[in-house]
């Protein structure tokens, strides 16, 4: 949301990079290898709310306006 206080397209792109699966799976990923419970645990419940994000249909942003998301219009 930091993002959008300088533009769309920045909070776009910042937005989308935090509600992608890729940085929790190394987060738990990491976390079952070298045995970090605080790690895997951070890396589950950001997996988390990226799925009661989508559920509720907040998708990743297009950068045209914080409402328009790959899912639909919120």
């Amino acid at each position: 949301m930091v993002g959008y206080m300088r533009n769309n397209k920045t909070g776009a792109a910042l937005y989308n990079l935090f509600h992608t699966y890729c940085l929790p799976a190394i987060m738990i990923i990491s976390g079952v290898l070298f045995t970090s419970s605080p790690l895997l645990m951070a890396g589950l419940i950001w997996t988390a709310h990226i799925g009661m994000d989508r559920m509720l249909g907040y998708g990743l942003k297009y950068p045209s306006h914080f409402k328009d998301t790959h899912l639909n219009l919120v």
